[in-house]
């Protein structure tokens, strides 16, 4: 498939399954800030491939929202076949790539996509247009590691007591997710985000697929759509957090986000796990009253810095052409050979790359 196939195919696709443009921008966050273009390229390679070998490689939202809009995808994988293919129930797109046996697996995707930073404006009602019920009842669902009844939903009922509407009980939610959980570093990777687990053990640690899952989940119990965004950091932050941006290679920097939504705001972006983030890492660590925390813990509920690429908010993700069992989702590379799924986390046989560089000219 060439590079204008592949654009024509794309736009097709994203046509029928996300918001128009217009409809994106009215729903969520006020922009604040210019454009910044930007472009990811990934490389991907199996070490011991065994029968076929299989990859699927996130690609940038196919929507435009206030923060991020699309501006296309270009990859190869020699001796393989590759196509592009979307998620039917979240619309997560990715490319998905093929090889036979015997072939040298080897996949490289470049994607190009703008953003800029996101603010929303509380002083006043800025959702002109609603979300669709479909869309919000899809956010309010529960998943399998994400069950918005039982202990869920008792946690969140002592969370918000006195609190009135979505806007209120989110927030209430919010401080309590930065004030009762701990970013453990031990985690592997960003976390599985089994709120499950942590919640019947009460055990409130892991990294942000875990952090933000459970203020996904404990807002969906309420009744209040939230999702998760998966992505990844792309540039230095502008703010002078050193441990909330990546530039170069950013092979680990993936880092998963949340939105919830406010029907008088739209989609609200927020990134309780960046505060616990910053309490831990930034200049070796920081006390939970420090002014750069109180800072990052105001600014983050409401607005993200976009020096960050959203791929996607999908939950037990089917990779097309695998029999296996539902990923919990997809952020990093995936692959499989005739002897199952790798770890995305295990370089010994599953090795990638993947690097970024703003676009100034």
């Amino acid at each position: 498939m060439n590079r204008r196939d592949f654009f024509r195919t794309t736009g097709l696709a994203s046509a029928g399954l996300v918001l128009p443009a217009s409809r994106a921008f009215a729903a969520g966050a006020g922009a604040s800030g210019a454009w910044r273009t930007f472009e990811v390229s990934t490389r991907v390679e199996i070490l011991e491939p065994k029968g076929v070998t299989r990859v699927w490689l996130p690609v940038p939202l196919n929507e435009d929202r206030p923060f991020q809009k699309p501006l296309g995808n270009d990859f190869q994988a020699e001796g393989g076949t590759t196509r592009f293919a979307m998620d039917p129930h979240y619309a997560a797109g990715m490319v998905c790539a093929e090889w036979a046996e015997g072939v040298k697996p080897v996949m490289v995707v470049k994607s190009r996509f703008a953003t800029r930073d996101v603010a929303t404006d509380f002083s006043r009602p800025t959702n002109r247009i609603p979300e669709s019920p479909i869309t919000l009842a899809r956010f309010t669902a529960p998943t399998r590691h994400m069950q918005t009844t039982g202990a869920v939903k008792d946690l969140s009922d002592d969370i918000v007591k006195g609190a009135s509407g979505d806007l209120e009980k989110a927030r209430a939610i919010y401080e309590w997710v930065c004030d009762n959980t701990q970013r453990d570093p031990k985690t592997k990777g960003c976390g599985t985000g089994d709120v499950n687990f942590m919640i019947e053990t009460q055990s409130y640690h892991g990294k942000c697929a875990d952090l933000n899952a459970l203020f996904t989940a404990l807002a969906r119990s309420q009744g209040i759509p939230a999702r998760d965004v998966y992505g990844i950091r792309v540039a230095d932050s502008k703010l002078g957090y050193k441990s909330l941006g990546k530039s170069g290679n950013i092979t680990k920097a993936q880092h998963c986000r949340a939105e919830f939504y406010s029907h008088a705001h739209g989609w609200v972006p927020v990134d309780p796990a960046d505060v616990r983030k910053v309490i831990l890492e930034e200049q070796g660590g920081k006390k939970p009253d420090d002014p750069m925390v109180l800072a990052a813990r105001k600014r983050l509920f409401g607005s993200w810095e976009m020096n960050w690429l959203g791929y996607n908010y999908a939950n037990d993700v089917a990779l097309p052409g695998s029999s296996r069992a539902p990923i919990p989702f997809l952020m990093y590379p995936q692959s499989e050979t005739g002897e199952g799924l790798l770890d995305p986390l295990d370089p010994e046989h599953f090795r990638y790359e993947i690097e970024s560089h703003e676009i100034t000219a």
